[in-house]
């Protein structure tokens, strides 16, 4: 397994791990944001973490038949999971709103489905997922992401989460958010509000 402190310097060196005054897609505020679009981009240093994850997966998830991964962020994780452990993977767009499966994308009756994410923070988009795993009457296992950066007060997610990494940023509602916070411009970095 990658050690944390390994793990830590990939994101630096790729950028992946950035620090300013941030709005998350919750609508919670940080002094960190973890972009792993910039981690992926970079296969020979993702390809590290990505094996350390399929091993943690294989260890706790003993059987699954799918990876399901909500877009954008969690499509290329899906994917290179999928390849590691040899597993169909698919993922779900946003449509008007709501996850949706396209592109010929299917979850078969009964099958075991694993969601997931490039980083977890409150788990509202596996939250999404878990609904369409139920409207295909399929079996959720868990959900398993690069990064947990969630926190009991924050994350909707009751199962496991199984992770490369898990990092505590602190995250603050509007009307928590420290002084020293308040001095850096705001960035609103993410997906989920893209148009």
């Amino acid at each position: 397994m990658l050690s944390h402190k390994k793990s830590l310097n990939i994101l630096r060196k790729t950028d992946a791990l950035l620090e300013g005054h941030f709005v998350l897609s919750s609508g919670f505020h940080s002094s960190k944001y973890i972009q792993c679009a910039k981690l992926l981009s970079y296969p020979h240093l993702a390809e590290k973490i990505c094996k350390s994850l399929a091993r943690k997966i294989k260890k706790n998830f003993i059987k699954f038949d799918l990876i399901l991964s909500p877009a954008i962020g969690g499509i290329i994780i899906g994917y290179e999971i999928g390849r590691i452990l040899k597993k169909e993977s698919i993922f779900c767009e946003r449509v008007r709103g709501k996850f949706t499966l396209r592109r010929g994308f299917k979850i078969r009756k009964g099958s075991k489905v694993l969601i997931i994410e490039d980083v977890i923070t409150t788990g509202k988009s596996s939250i999404e997922c878990v609904k369409l795993v139920k409207k295909a009457k399929a079996k959720l296992v868990g959900f398993a992401s690069i990064i947990d950066r969630s926190n009991k007060r924050n994350l909707k997610i009751k199962n496991k989460i199984i992770s490369h990494l898990k990092i505590d940023v602190p995250v603050f509602n509007k009307k928590q958010i420290p002084d020293s916070l308040k001095l850096i411009p705001i960035t609103i970095p993410g997906s989920r509000f893209t148009k």
